[in-house]
Protein backbone atom coordinates (compact mmCIF):
# COMPACT_ATOMS: atom_id res chain seq x y z
CA UNK A 1 0.00 0.00 0.00
CA UNK A 2 1.61 3.07 -0.88
CA UNK A 3 2.08 5.76 1.57
CA UNK A 4 0.49 9.46 1.58
CA UNK A 5 2.00 13.03 3.33
CA UNK A 6 -0.94 14.92 4.71
CA UNK A 7 0.25 18.45 4.12
CA UNK A 8 -0.89 21.84 5.18
CA UNK A 9 0.48 25.24 5.81
CA UNK A 10 -0.88 27.86 8.25
CA UNK A 11 -0.77 31.13 10.13
CA UNK A 12 -2.72 31.75 13.52
CA UNK A 13 -5.15 28.94 12.84
CA UNK A 14 -5.66 28.00 16.63
CA UNK A 15 -9.45 27.66 16.39
CA UNK A 16 -9.28 25.29 12.96
CA UNK A 17 -6.04 23.63 12.37
CA UNK A 18 -6.84 20.42 15.04
CA UNK A 19 -9.91 19.19 12.89
CA UNK A 20 -8.07 19.85 9.69
CA UNK A 21 -5.85 17.20 11.05
CA UNK A 22 -7.65 15.16 12.59
CA UNK A 23 -10.05 14.56 9.20
CA UNK A 24 -6.68 13.54 7.56
CA UNK A 25 -5.39 10.83 10.75
CA UNK A 26 -7.55 8.10 9.15
CA UNK A 27 -6.10 8.61 5.98
CA UNK A 28 -2.25 9.66 5.67
CA UNK A 29 0.74 8.30 6.56
CA UNK A 30 2.22 11.86 8.42
CA UNK A 31 1.00 15.31 8.87
CA UNK A 32 3.14 18.09 8.12
CA UNK A 33 2.37 21.61 9.10
CA UNK A 34 4.54 23.89 7.77
CA UNK A 35 3.95 27.71 9.96
CA UNK A 36 4.37 31.16 9.11
CA UNK A 37 5.78 32.11 12.67
CA UNK A 38 2.05 32.12 14.13
CA UNK A 39 1.65 33.74 17.64
CA UNK A 40 -0.96 31.76 19.19
CA UNK A 41 -1.28 28.19 20.30
CA UNK A 42 -1.00 26.80 16.56
CA UNK A 43 1.88 25.01 17.02
CA UNK A 44 1.14 23.33 20.36
CA UNK A 45 -1.95 22.14 18.71
CA UNK A 46 -0.20 20.80 15.97
CA UNK A 47 2.58 18.76 17.56
CA UNK A 48 -0.09 17.79 20.46
CA UNK A 49 -1.89 15.41 17.25
CA UNK A 50 1.96 14.68 16.00
CA UNK A 51 2.37 16.67 13.13
CA UNK A 52 5.95 17.49 12.02
CA UNK A 53 5.99 20.83 12.42
CA UNK A 54 8.12 23.66 10.43
CA UNK A 55 8.75 27.03 10.68
CA UNK A 56 8.85 29.07 7.56
CA UNK A 57 8.33 32.91 6.91
CA UNK A 58 5.31 32.96 4.41
CA UNK A 59 6.67 33.30 0.99
CA UNK A 60 3.50 33.32 -1.18
CA UNK A 61 0.53 30.95 -1.26
CA UNK A 62 2.06 28.95 -4.43
CA UNK A 63 5.62 29.01 -3.29
CA UNK A 64 4.84 27.71 0.68
CA UNK A 65 2.19 25.22 -1.01
CA UNK A 66 5.59 23.73 -3.01
CA UNK A 67 7.82 24.31 0.34
CA UNK A 68 5.69 21.90 2.34
CA UNK A 69 5.74 19.51 -0.60
CA UNK A 70 9.09 19.36 -0.61
CA UNK A 71 9.15 18.48 3.18
CA UNK A 72 7.02 15.87 2.95
CA UNK A 73 8.17 12.23 3.29
CA UNK A 74 6.18 10.39 0.75
CA UNK A 75 5.80 11.22 -3.31
CA UNK A 76 2.12 11.20 -2.74
CA UNK A 77 0.66 14.55 -1.07
CA UNK A 78 -3.11 14.91 0.32
CA UNK A 79 -2.76 18.97 0.45
CA UNK A 80 -5.78 20.77 2.98
CA UNK A 81 -5.63 24.09 3.89
CA UNK A 82 -6.62 24.84 7.72
CA UNK A 83 -10.34 25.93 7.02
CA UNK A 84 -10.85 22.42 4.91
CA UNK A 85 -11.83 19.00 6.90
CA UNK A 86 -12.37 15.12 4.27
CA UNK A 87 -15.69 14.07 4.51
CA UNK A 88 -16.45 10.51 5.79
CA UNK A 89 -17.03 9.53 1.93
CA UNK A 90 -14.24 11.34 0.70
CA UNK A 91 -12.18 9.39 2.83
CA UNK A 92 -13.60 6.20 2.37
CA UNK A 93 -12.88 6.90 -1.32
CA UNK A 94 -9.55 7.75 -1.20
CA UNK A 95 -9.23 4.16 1.54
CA UNK A 96 -10.47 2.10 -1.79
CA UNK A 97 -7.75 3.38 -4.39
CA UNK A 98 -4.62 3.77 -1.49
CA UNK A 99 -3.60 0.70 -2.50
CA UNK A 100 -3.45 0.84 -6.25
CA UNK A 101 -1.98 5.08 -6.41
CA UNK A 102 0.11 4.72 -9.72
CA UNK A 103 3.48 6.61 -9.88
CA UNK A 104 2.03 9.95 -11.50
CA UNK A 105 -1.36 12.15 -12.08
CA UNK A 106 -3.72 13.49 -9.40
CA UNK A 107 -7.49 13.04 -7.79
CA UNK A 108 -9.78 15.30 -8.16
CA UNK A 109 -12.45 16.62 -4.87
CA UNK A 110 -15.55 18.52 -5.08
CA UNK A 111 -15.41 21.38 -2.34
CA UNK A 112 -18.34 22.63 -0.59
CA UNK A 113 -18.54 25.94 1.27
CA UNK A 114 -20.28 26.30 5.01
CA UNK A 115 -20.63 29.94 4.64
CA UNK A 116 -21.93 31.56 8.41
CA UNK A 117 -24.31 29.78 8.98
CA UNK A 118 -25.15 27.42 6.52
CA UNK A 119 -23.84 25.14 3.44
CA UNK A 120 -24.10 26.65 -0.37
CA UNK A 121 -25.00 24.32 -2.59
CA UNK A 122 -24.81 26.47 -6.06
CA UNK A 123 -22.53 29.68 -5.24
CA UNK A 124 -19.31 28.02 -5.41
CA UNK A 125 -20.18 23.94 -5.75
CA UNK A 126 -18.49 21.60 -6.89
CA UNK A 127 -15.50 23.88 -6.95
CA UNK A 128 -13.62 21.00 -8.21
CA UNK A 129 -9.59 20.80 -6.94
CA UNK A 130 -7.12 18.80 -7.28
CA UNK A 131 -5.68 17.68 -3.54
CA UNK A 132 -4.01 14.58 -4.02
CA UNK A 133 -1.43 13.96 -6.26
CA UNK A 134 1.99 12.68 -6.62
CA UNK A 135 4.36 15.23 -6.18
CA UNK A 136 7.06 13.67 -9.09
CA UNK A 137 4.36 14.97 -11.32
CA UNK A 138 2.52 17.68 -10.00
CA UNK A 139 3.38 21.01 -7.97
CA UNK A 140 1.15 23.96 -7.16
CA UNK A 141 1.07 26.81 -9.33
CA UNK A 142 -1.79 29.54 -10.46
CA UNK A 143 -1.61 33.10 -9.75
CA UNK A 144 -1.77 34.17 -5.93
CA UNK A 145 -3.71 33.92 -4.01
CA UNK A 146 -5.45 31.51 -6.52
CA UNK A 147 -3.19 28.57 -6.32
CA UNK A 148 -3.97 25.36 -8.39
CA UNK A 149 -2.26 22.16 -8.64
CA UNK A 150 -0.86 21.25 -11.84
CA UNK A 151 -0.56 17.97 -12.96
CA UNK A 152 2.43 17.79 -15.84
CA UNK A 153 1.87 13.91 -16.25
CA UNK A 154 -0.61 11.02 -15.72
CA UNK A 155 -3.68 11.13 -15.44
CA UNK A 156 -6.55 13.37 -12.82
CA UNK A 157 -9.18 11.50 -11.74
CA UNK A 158 -12.44 12.52 -10.04
CA UNK A 159 -13.34 10.59 -6.54
CA UNK A 160 -16.41 11.22 -4.58
CA UNK A 161 -17.05 12.80 -1.55
CA UNK A 162 -16.33 16.06 -0.66
CA UNK A 163 -14.04 18.80 0.67
CA UNK A 164 -15.81 20.58 3.46
CA UNK A 165 -14.80 24.16 3.40
CA UNK A 166 -15.31 26.23 6.83
CA UNK A 167 -14.60 29.47 5.16
CA UNK A 168 -15.80 32.35 7.21
CA UNK A 169 -17.87 32.96 10.83
CA UNK A 170 -18.97 36.09 9.92
CA UNK A 171 -19.84 39.17 7.21
CA UNK A 172 -16.01 40.94 8.92
CA UNK A 173 -13.90 37.62 8.45
CA UNK A 174 -15.33 37.45 4.34
CA UNK A 175 -14.64 41.62 4.35
CA UNK A 176 -11.34 40.78 5.82
CA UNK A 177 -9.84 38.31 2.86
CA UNK A 178 -10.87 40.97 0.73
CA UNK A 179 -8.73 43.31 2.05
CA UNK A 180 -6.11 40.72 2.32
CA UNK A 181 -6.60 39.03 -1.03
CA UNK A 182 -7.58 42.05 -3.14
CA UNK A 183 -3.96 43.75 -2.60
CA UNK A 184 -2.07 40.09 -3.55
CA UNK A 185 -4.49 39.82 -6.44
CA UNK A 186 -3.75 43.27 -7.87
CA UNK A 187 -0.21 42.83 -7.21
CA UNK A 188 0.17 39.74 -9.39
CA UNK A 189 -1.46 41.63 -12.07
CA UNK A 190 0.24 44.65 -11.86
CA UNK A 191 3.61 42.65 -12.18
CA UNK A 192 2.09 41.06 -15.73
CA UNK A 193 2.32 44.68 -16.63
CA UNK A 194 -2.09 44.30 -17.65
CA UNK A 195 -3.27 47.39 -18.64
CA UNK A 196 -7.08 48.11 -17.95
CA UNK A 197 -9.20 51.21 -18.13
CA UNK A 198 -11.87 52.97 -16.02
CA UNK A 199 -14.80 50.82 -17.09
CA UNK A 200 -12.91 47.49 -16.27
CA UNK A 201 -13.57 47.32 -12.05
CA UNK A 202 -17.16 47.56 -12.65
CA UNK A 203 -17.96 45.13 -15.96
CA UNK A 204 -15.48 42.53 -14.33
CA UNK A 205 -17.04 43.01 -10.67
CA UNK A 206 -20.78 42.64 -12.33
CA UNK A 207 -19.75 39.40 -14.38
CA UNK A 208 -18.25 37.90 -11.19
CA UNK A 209 -21.68 38.28 -9.51
CA UNK A 210 -23.68 37.56 -12.99
CA UNK A 211 -22.06 34.30 -13.36
CA UNK A 212 -21.87 33.46 -9.88
CA UNK A 213 -25.78 34.47 -9.08
CA UNK A 214 -27.62 33.42 -12.25
CA UNK A 215 -25.18 31.00 -14.49
CA UNK A 216 -24.28 28.73 -10.80
CA UNK A 217 -27.70 29.50 -9.71
CA UNK A 218 -26.40 31.50 -6.40
CA UNK A 219 -30.15 32.47 -6.06
CA UNK A 220 -30.99 29.28 -4.39
CA UNK A 221 -28.53 29.62 -1.87
CA UNK A 222 -31.15 31.82 -0.22
CA UNK A 223 -30.05 35.21 1.34
CA UNK A 224 -26.67 34.20 2.35
CA UNK A 225 -25.86 33.43 -1.50
CA UNK A 226 -26.84 36.75 -2.78
CA UNK A 227 -24.45 38.22 -0.09
CA UNK A 228 -21.76 36.02 -1.17
CA UNK A 229 -22.20 36.58 -5.03
CA UNK A 230 -22.53 40.23 -3.82
CA UNK A 231 -19.34 40.42 -2.11
CA UNK A 232 -17.68 38.32 -4.40
CA UNK A 233 -18.42 41.08 -7.36
CA UNK A 234 -16.95 43.30 -4.64
CA UNK A 235 -14.11 41.39 -4.31
CA UNK A 236 -13.48 41.63 -8.45
CA UNK A 237 -14.72 45.41 -8.20
CA UNK A 238 -11.85 46.75 -5.75
CA UNK A 239 -8.88 44.42 -7.17
CA UNK A 240 -8.97 46.09 -10.61
CA UNK A 241 -9.37 49.15 -8.70
CA UNK A 242 -6.25 48.92 -7.04
CA UNK A 243 -4.45 48.15 -10.68
CA UNK A 244 -6.13 50.81 -12.26
CA UNK A 245 -5.09 53.38 -9.28
CA UNK A 246 -1.32 52.03 -8.92
CA UNK A 247 -1.23 52.16 -12.68
CA UNK A 248 -2.57 55.91 -12.78
CA UNK A 249 -0.53 56.94 -9.72
CA UNK A 250 2.71 55.45 -11.73
CA UNK A 251 1.87 57.44 -14.82
CA UNK A 252 1.60 60.30 -12.23
CA UNK A 253 4.98 59.92 -11.35
CA UNK A 254 6.92 59.39 -14.36
CA UNK A 255 5.65 62.05 -16.20
CA UNK A 256 6.76 64.39 -13.37
CA UNK A 257 9.93 62.94 -13.78
CA UNK A 258 10.04 63.38 -17.40
CA UNK A 259 8.88 67.19 -16.81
Amino acid sequence: MAKISGVIIAFNEEKKIADCIKSMLPIVDEVVVVDSLSTDQTVKISKTLNARVINQKFLGYIEQKNFAVKKAKYDWVLSLDCDERLSSELLESIKSIKDKLPDDGGYIFNRKTFYVYRWLNHCFYPDKRVRLFNRKTASWGGVNPHDIVIVQKGEIKAMKGDILHYSFNSISDHIKTIEKFTMIGAQEIINRNKKISAFTPTIRGFITFFRMYILKNGFLDGYPGFVVCVLSGAHTFIKYNHVYFENKKFGNMKNSIEE
